[in-house]
């Protein structure tokens, strides 16, 4: 069974979206490397290529390989989620906000293959491919991720993004929801 069936069966049989519940689906799907490498492209210009492998009203499963680029700091909107590092190892960093202020860096870790981690309700983070191994992660999030804000810390910035972008200032005016002009902490 490919990764699309087994995400159909324990995805979308799911009775809680608990956040136990999903590390626990996400651990059952039990995908390998070498299988989420054939829904992969290169990232081009973009700290990554996304490719959703399932979805419906309650969660969604994407995977993800990475470029030598950080992606932006940016939250889930209003889903809680798991991100699973299938290969390589990524530099995280976890961020302060405060509201109407620019998120301030709090720690940075490496984390690396195998290493699960979770994304809160609201919680600000960037992530980047560490070293030079090929990074590929799994994300489940519930619910399906709309409402994203993205953060440019050198513009003063936050823009909340259309659900087709990416951790990243978007290029399309149509992919702006919403721009907010933000102030530096004191």
């Amino acid at each position: 069974m490919d990764i699309k069936d087994r995400a159909s069966n324990i995805l979308g049989s799911m009775s809680s979206y608990s956040d136990e519940a999903l590390k626990k689906a996400l651990l059952k799907l039990k995908v390998q490397k070498r299988e989420a490498e054939a829904w992969l492209e290169a990232p081009g210009p973009r700290p990554y290529y996304r490719q959703l492998l399932y979805a419906d009203e309650q969660v969604e499963l994407l995977v993800m390989n990475w470029a030598d680029i950080e992606c932006a700091p940016h939250d889930h909107g209003d889903s809680t989620g798991w991100i699973q590092v299938l290969s390589g190892a990524t530099r995280h960093t976890i961020f302060k906000v405060e509201k109407g202020y620019l998120p301030k860096a709090v720690f940075s870790e490496t984390k690396k293959e195998g290493v699960l981690l979770f994304a809160p309700r609201h919680g600000v983070h960037k992530m980047g491919r560490e070293g030079t191994n090929p990074l590929i992660t799994l994300h489940l999030y519930s619910p399906p991720i709309r409402g994203m804000k993205v953060y440019d810390l050198k513009t003063c910035a936050a823009c909340i993004v259309s659900s087709d972008c990416g951790a990243w200032w978007p290029e399309e005016t149509r992919q702006k929801i919403k721009e907010i002009r933000l102030k530096h902490f004191h």
